[in-house]
């Protein structure tokens, strides 16, 4: 497995210090922050770098706690290239697969109950997969390693119980 994401991670927050963000933790490929101005905190990670692919996007997952919106465990995708119209867009969490709904470079489960199904997969996988087809008709495909996203997860949301 690829290991590029804490220095990845910690160049893209450095050239964004306007966005104010409390470290949580990192956690294998997983990093957890708290964005107090919000209030959100979250588990995020960035995927397996794609091989001479070209991308739209600095693609990441994340887990996202909304205290004020009463929020908790809400997954996103930045995908790394722009979707096509009407593009199917599958989640495979080892041998589970969820269809997501989604637009541009973004990708959401369908509702809360998704997000808990998902959640409750990433906590005990190993890899997951994001698929769909892109703009411009090549194969969307980013791959997110999952060791250390439970802690990650387990630390966001320790993170906002303290601002909620």
């Amino acid at each position: 497995m690829k290991r590029y994401f804490i220095p990845a991670l910690a160049l893209t927050l450095a050239a964004t210090p306007a966005l104010a963000r409390d470290d949580l933790g990192i956690f294998e490929s997983w990093g957890a922050f708290r964005d107090p101005g919000v209030p959100r905190c979250y588990a995020i990670a960035m995927p397996d770098k794609p091989r001479g692919a070209k991308v739209d996007y600095q693609a990441y997952a994340d887990v996202g706690h909304w205290p004020k919106r009463a929020l908790r465990n809400q997954v996103h995708f930045r995908l790394s290239k722009r979707l096509a119209a009407n593009a199917a867009i599958r989640l495979r969490v080892d041998k589970q697969d969820f269809v997501l709904r989604g637009s541009g470079g973004d990708a959401w489960a369908a509702d809360r109950r998704m997000d808990a199904g998902i959640v409750a997969a990433v906590r005990s996988g190993k890899a997951m997969r994001v698929r769909a087809r892109a703009a411009d008709g090549r194969e969307i495909n980013d791959y997110y390693p999952l060791p250390g996203a439970a802690s990650a997860i387990d630390a966001a949301a320790l993170g906002c119980a303290r601002t909620g």
